[in-house]
């Protein structure tokens, strides 16, 4: 299978973004201390995806709001890789995220 272009990324977000409602609703079974991220998939590297949510251009309101730095320790390791595994892998990495006790929004 070819490696592909796609990448998953995680990005870290600011603690402020806990008092939005939206955000607590998603993550019931949060611990406490752990990370609050963002979880996503590009066809850019995730860098210039992170710099284009910070500007606002096609981003997430939590990222442009509360986004601090990706995570690349989740997620270096998994890319590339193809479209269709990548968009199939943005869901699992969220789910295995708040398995775990993370706080996720997945775009």
């Amino acid at each position: 299978m070819p490696r592909g272009q796609y990448h998953v990324y995680v990005i870290e977000l600011d603690d402020r973004v806990w008092n939005s409602a939206k955000f607590r609703r998603c993550n019931p079974e949060y611990v406490m201390g752990k990370p609050l991220v963002y979880v996503g998939m590009t066809g850019l590297d995730p860098d210039t995806r992170f710099d284009k949510h910070k500007a606002g251009i096609q981003a997430n309101s939590f990222v442009t709001d509360y986004g601090l730095h990706l995570m690349p320790q989740l997620y270096e390791h998994l890319n590339p890789m193809p479209y269709d595994v990548a968009k199939k892998l943005e869901v699992e990495l969220a789910i295995e995220l708040q398995a775990k006790g993370y706080a996720v929004w997945q775009g």
